[in-house]
């Protein structure tokens, strides 16, 4: 799948994929990952920006977490991030229906029987 087709939904897909509960950079990419069905990859270098900005405008909270050495920053909705999902699935729902009226059609009106 290209990378612009991801390009003005990537802020939803990563509130999407934080709603289960906190997840560190890496989760966060095999989650989009696995959820896609393997047709959205994507990298260290696009999320990591976008997390830093959505934790900036109040949408996430993260902290440092250990796993054995290793430290990680893991990210979670807040609740201003939850309404803000609501909101990116409703307009969702209102592109994949504009877009689909156009590309698949149905009959003209009139001419259905």
């Amino acid at each position: 799948m290209k990378a612009d087709a991801v390009r003005g939904h990537l802020d939803g897909l990563l509130l999407a994929v934080l709603e289960p509960g906190p997840l560190h950079g890496y989760a966060i990419i095999a989650a989009v990952q696995r959820r896609s069905g393997g047709a959205l990859e994507l990298r260290t270098g696009t999320i990591y920006p976008a997390l830093n900005r959505l934790e900036r405008l109040g949408l996430l909270s993260s902290s440092w977490q250990s796993s054995g050495e290793r430290r990680r920053r893991c990210y979670e909705l807040t609740d201003a991030g939850r309404a803000t999902l609501a909101g990116e699935r409703a307009a969702w729902v209102e592109f994949t229906e504009a877009i689909g009226s156009v590309l698949n059609p149905g009959p003209p009106p009139g001419l259905a029987t």
